[in-house]
């Protein structure tokens, strides 16, 4: 009776009309403590730089209550133009990364999963040096599609090398996307070599991974994408379950493995594609945010999917704090401080899953 009232008190069951899921009861908490860590942070980081402003103003800035400041037109245009804007952005793409990442980690049942470890941000990185450095002068609209097609004829490939005796498993998949990511890592940088000087300089710039000089565009084009595979990524989460219990286990509860697994895939491929088509190539966050998450709220995808992309954006909001400030008045681009992150992370998740074995 203990154990039965244990569980009962450790789950929040929600049954509207056409969906029910469990929540663990940890995530609305933990998710109101990052959401508020995140606030906190944006603010800070629009008050620092050449032009501070007091975290007070800022506040007052963004909802629009100190007209009557005599500096309010100067804050207004610091901002809402200039630091809003980027932060904003890096919240989303660290939000689409980080879901991107507990997806993958769900279908290949692999910890050190990520689409920038196993090839789907190479590929989305090729199709848009492409289109930045031979196509030029294109609306930041077309980049996301772009990379959208170069990231899912990446995850096509990888999905199609891997099928063998009318199945897909989840190792070839790790194995095969960690190949094609240095191949196209490869081609990425002959195109490089080939370019123009100016538009080979931006396309470095890009592939670094920064926010900076980003736009309300940039922040409609991500969030045009967002609004709708992210709730997509959600309401799969059952299913996402299911998965990882094993494609037999998984059958036998009726689940259609590889229909739900390309699905899945697809919906991985697209917000991973689109974060990289306006932020170039970030790595790590779709690795370490779902890790986080995981330790906070438990394994259950209807918790673990929000909570890693709060997480995820939160970390990449911090990251672009700290890159703007640890050579200022230069900056780092948020790519590298992730880098700087993630790395000694991931050897960290590799050596304890050896020592596992």
């Amino acid at each position: 009776m203990a154990a039965q009232h244990e569980l009962k008190s450790t789950w929040i069951t929600i049954r509207p009309r056409w969906l029910s899921f469990r929540l663990d009861k940890r995530v609305p908490k933990i998710a109101v403590l990052i959401l508020a860590f995140t606030f906190i942070t944006l603010v800070f980081s629009i008050s620092y730089g050449e032009y501070d402003i007091s975290p007070y103003e800022v506040v007052r800035t963004i909802l629009n209550i100190n007209q009557d400041h005599p500096d309010y037109a100067n804050y207004k245009l610091v901002v809402h133009t200039f630091r809003l804007p980027r932060i904003v952005l890096a919240f989303l793409v660290g939000a689409a990364l980080a879901t991107s990442g507990t997806l993958m980690q769900g279908i290949t049942r692999n910890p050190l999963a990520d689409p920038y470890l196993i090839g789907v941000s190479g590929g989305a990185s090729l199709a848009a040096v492409t289109i930045i450095v031979w196509v030029r002068d294109v609306p930041i609209g077309v980049l996301p599609w772009a990379a959208f097609v170069g990231a899912g004829l990446t995850a096509l490939a990888i999905y199609t090398l891997a099928w063998k005796g009318g199945k897909s498993t989840p190792i070839r998949l790790i194995l095969i996307g960690i190949a094609l990511e240095s191949v196209l890592g490869a081609v990425t940088t002959v195109m490089l070599l080939f370019g123009n000087i100016n538009d080979v300089q931006q396309a470095y710039v890009w592939l670094s991974g920064s926010v900076y000089g980003r736009n309300w565009e940039h922040v409609k084009a991500l969030g045009s994408w967002m609004v709708v595979f992210i709730p997509a990524a959600f309401l799969l989460a059952r299913q996402l379950n299911t998965l990882g219990l094993g494609d037999d286990t998984a059958k036998g509860l009726g689940l259609r493995v590889e229909w739900q697994r390309g699905l899945l895939m697809l919906i991985s491929v697209a917000l991973a594609a689109a974060a990289v088509a306006v932020a170039g190539t970030i790595g790590f966050v779709g690795l370490v945010a779902p890790h986080i998450a995981r330790r906070l709220v438990g394994p259950l995808h209807e918790g673990l999917l929000p909570v890693s992309a709060l997480f995820g954006g939160a970390l990449l909001v911090l990251a672009d704090l700290i890159g703007r400030w640890a050579i200022a008045p230069s900056e780092l681009p948020v790519g590298i401080v992730t880098a700087m992150i993630g790395a000694p992370y991931f050897l960290y998740l590799f050596y304890r899953n050896r020592n596992q074995q």
